[in-house]
C-alpha cells in the first residue's frame, strides 16, 4: 500500500497525499466528497452570509445537498430499490443488474429482457434523489418563516429594514407547501410506473421500450451516431452507474438533480421577490454547469496543459488523461527506480507531488472561483441592482411630485 511510502512525505505534502489518497478509497469516497463539497460550498457562503437567516438557509441547502447526493442514491440504489425489484431474478440475472444498460441492449437475450425492467424500476424510484432536490428550497422557505418569521428576501438578504407584508409570508408558504405536495405525487407516480414496469416488463414490448428509453436514451434514439448516443446516454439516462458491482450515483442522475432542482431553486427564489429571483439566475446557471460538466472539462483542460508543458511524466497522464490512483504509484515508484538507479522514497516523491498538483489545482479552482467568486460576486450584484432600483423610483418619484408642482406664475396669478 502506498500510505507506507506516503509517511516518508515531507509535510503540507504528506497531508495533501493523504488527502487525495482517502478521496480515491471507495470505502471513504462519500464521506470524504461530503466533507469536500460541503465545506468548498458551504465556507464561501458562511464568510458572505448577510444575516443570521441567509446563513441558516446556506448551511442547511449545502448539507441537505451533499447528504442527498452522496449518501441517498447508494441507499435507495442498492440497499433499497435493487433487493426490491431484482428479488424475483435468479443469481445470474441479479448480477447483470450492475450491467449498462447499453450493454444489456446489445445482448437481446432473454436474460436482457428480464434485467432492463429491473433497472428501470430502480432507476424510476431513484427519481427520489432530484425531487427531494426540488422540494429543498421549499422546505428552506418555510424554515425561514417558522425560526426567522422572515419571507420577503430584501429583509433575509438584509438589503433593508422594512416591516414586511404579512401577505408576501402567505403567498410563500402556500406556494411551498404546494409544490412539496407536487414533488411527492410525481414520486409517487414514478414509483407506481416502476412496479409495473418490474413486474410486467419482461414480456412486454411496449414496457420494454419505456424501458430502454429511461435507462439508454442515446442507444435508443441515436444508435447510428456514435457522439450524439454516448452524449445522451451520458447526461441523459436515469440508470445507476456502477463502482465494483455496486449501484452509484451517475452523471445523468447528477444532470436530473441540477435541472429538477433549478425548477425549485427558480420556483422557490420567485415566491420571496424580484431580487431573490434575478440572484438564482445569475448564479445558478454557473454553478449548475460546473456541477454537470465544467469540473471535468477544467480537469481535462489542466492535465492537457500539464501534459503539453512537460511539468507531468507519461505514467501520471496517460494518452486518455487518466492518472493511476496513489495506491498504484509505489509500484510506478519501484520501477523508476529501477530504470533509473535511484531509491524508491525519491521516486514517490516526484510522483506524490505530480498527483497533489494534479488532483489539487481543480480543487483550490472550485474553492476559490466556484466557492468564494461567485458567491461573493452574485451578493455583490443583489445589493448593487437593489440600490439602483430604489434610487430609480425614488427618482421617478420626485419627477412625479415636480410635475404636480405649481409653478411660480400660476402662484401669482391665483393671488
Amino acid at each position: 500500500m502506498s500510505i507506507t511510502l506516503i509517511n516518508t512525505l515531507a509535510q503540507p505534502l504528506k497531508t495533501a497525499a493523504k488527502f487525495i489518497n482517502h478521496n480515491e478509497q471507495p470505502s471513504g469516497l462519500s464521506t470524504s466528497r461530503f466533507i469536500q463539497d460541503t465545506g468548498t460550498c458551504l465556507v464561501p457562503k458562511a464568510v458572505f452570509a448577510r444575516s443570521k437567516a441567509d446563513l441558516a438557509e446556506n448551511a442547511f441547502l449545502e448539507l441537505a445537498e451533499s447528504g442527498l447526493v452522496y449518501f441517498v442514491p447508494a441507499l435507495i440504489g442498492e440497499k433499497i430499490a435493487r433487493k426490491a425489484f431484482s428479488k424475483n431474478l435468479n443469481a445470474q440475472a441479479k448480477n447483470m443488474v450492475a450491467t449498462s444498460a447499453s450493454a444489456l441492449m446489445e445482448q437481446k437475450n432473454s436474460l436482457s429482457k428480464q434485467v432492463l425492467p429491473v433497472k428501470a424500476a430502480i432507476a424510476l424510484s431513484a427519481l427520489l434523489i432530484p425531487l427531494t432536490e426540488f422540494t429543498l428550497n421549499y422546505f428552506k422557505n418555510l424554515m425561514t418563516l417558522k425560526v426567522f418569521k422572515k419571507g420577503d428576501f430584501n429583509n433575509i438578504a438584509n438589503l433593508t429594514k422594512e416591516k414586511e407584508d404579512k401577505s408576501v409570508q402567505t403567498r410563500v408558504e402556500k406556494s411551498a407547501i404546494k409544490n412539496i405536495k407536487r414533488a411527492a405525487a410525481v414520486f409517487l407516480g414514478s414509483l407506481g410506473l416502476g412496479v409495473l414496469i418490474a413486474k410486467k416488463g419482461a414480456n412486454s414490448k411496449t414496457l420494454q421500450h419505456i424501458s430502454e428509453t429511461i435507462l439508454a436514451p442515446g442507444s435508443k434514439f441515436f444508435s447510428k451516431n456514435e457522439k450524439a448516443k454516448n452524449f445522451f446516454n451520458k447526461y441523459f439516462s436515469l440508470d445507476f452507474a456502477s463502482e465494483n458491482g455496486k449501484l452509484v450515483l451517475s452523471k445523468g442522475q447528477l444532470t436530473s438533480c441540477v435541472v429538477v432542482g433549478g425548477a425549485g431553486y427558480f420556483g422557490a427564489s420567485k415566491d420571496r421577490g424580484k431580487q431573490n429571483f434575478l440572484e438564482t439566475l445569475f448564479r445558478f446557471p454557473v454553478v449548475g454547469f460546473y456541477i454537470i460538466t465544467g469540473s471535468e472539462l477544467f480537469e481535462k483542460g489542466f492535465k492537457k496543459l500539464l501534459k503539453k508543458s512537460g511539468k507531468c511524466k507519461e505514467t501520471l497522464i496517460g494518452k486518455n488523461l487518466e492518472t493511476p490512483t496513489f495506491d498504484k504509484l509505489e509500484a510506478i515508484a519501484k520501477e523508476l527506480a529501477k530504470k533509473n538507479k535511484t531509491t524508491v522514497e525519491s521516486e514517490f516523491k516526484k510522483l506524490a507531488k505530480q498527483k497533489v498538483l494534479i488532483s489539487g489545482v481543480p480543487f483550490l479552482f472550485s474553492i476559490g472561483f466556484m466557492g468564494f467568486f461567485v458567491a461573493g460576486v452574485s451578493n455583490a450584484f443583489t445589493r448593487y441592482r437593489y440600490n439602483k432600483e430604489k434610487k430609480n423610483a425614488q427618482a421617478a418619484a420626485a419627477s412625479v411630485m415636480n410635475y404636480h408642482k405649481p409653478s411660480p406664475a400660476f402662484k401669482k396669478f391665483m393671488i
